[in-house]
């Protein structure tokens, strides 16, 4: 690193929830300049001395994202980065003073993630951590939609509503439930089991008879249905109005 940190004030504890790194480098000073660094950033901080306590710590505790120094003696961190990734998808990031393109490629080619060469910027650090925790995190699940709309029926999700223009559909309550069931993963088949209101109902005569109901009330041909689609062996799926 290339900028002195602080050492007489302690860091702030950081956030139960706060993510959590586990920085890996024989080097005392730089283990502890980046920890402590990383703590102030509001960071939870573990260090291991080794690829070997590394091991021993990623066994017992779940981390955000692991920074790796590459030249350690014993197991380097190449080596360990291609065991991790035999078990574990977590982020790494890796640190060394070598900066050859082979070394960098090669660690990418092991799966890390991102690659510093020392010395750096502490503030670049922290900026590569957040940007890989960001990348890390799955995508939002978008929220189911309120409405969906096939053919010239409006469906309120919600409510169980079926419109017609200004008419509202009269639906039995199995017919509302399994549109239900259909109209919350739209386009998604949805197993004849899942379709049933019991177990006395499984069987796939008694799901397709709802079904057909529910045709004749939604499609304009129930023979040749383009809204409740079969899916053959397997079930059913609702195709909406894009």
């Amino acid at each position: 690193m290339n900028a002195a940190l602080p050492t007489s004030t302690k860091p702030a504890a950081p956030a139960d929830n706060a993510p959590h790194l586990l920085v890996v480098d024989d080097d005392t000073r730089i283990r502890s300049l980046v920890s402590r660094f990383l703590q102030g950033e509001g960071y939870r901080v573990t260090t291991a001395v080794s690829a070997r306590d590394a091991r021993g710590k990623l066994v017992g505790l779940d981390f955000d994202l692991l920074i790796l120094d590459v030249m350690m003696p014993g197991e380097n961190g190449f080596e360990l980065v291609k065991a991790v990734r035999e078990k574990s998808h977590v982020p790494i990031l890796m640190l060394t003073a070598r900066d050859e393109t082979e070394n960098r490629i090669n660690g990418l080619e092991l799966g890390a993630d991102d690659y510093m060469a020392k010395p750096f910027e502490p503030r670049e650090l922290s900026l590569r951590i957040s940007a890989i925790l960001k990348r890390a995190q799955p995508a939002p699940t978008p929220p189911p939609a309120e409405t969906l709309r096939f053919g010239p029926f409006v469906y309120h999700v919600g409510r169980g509503e079926l419109r017609r223009g200004e008419e509202i559909v009269h639906l039995t309550d199995r017919e509302r439930d399994m549109l239900r069931l259909l109209a919350v993963a739209p386009g998604e088949t949805v197993p004849r089991l899942a379709l049933a209101s019991d177990a006395a109902s499984a069987s796939e005569r008694a799901v397709d008879v709802q079904i057909n109901r529910l045709r004749r009330k939604i499609e304009s041909d129930p023979t040749n249905p383009l809204i409740v689609q079969t899916v053959r062996g397997v079930g059913y799926r609702l195709v909406v109005s894009t």
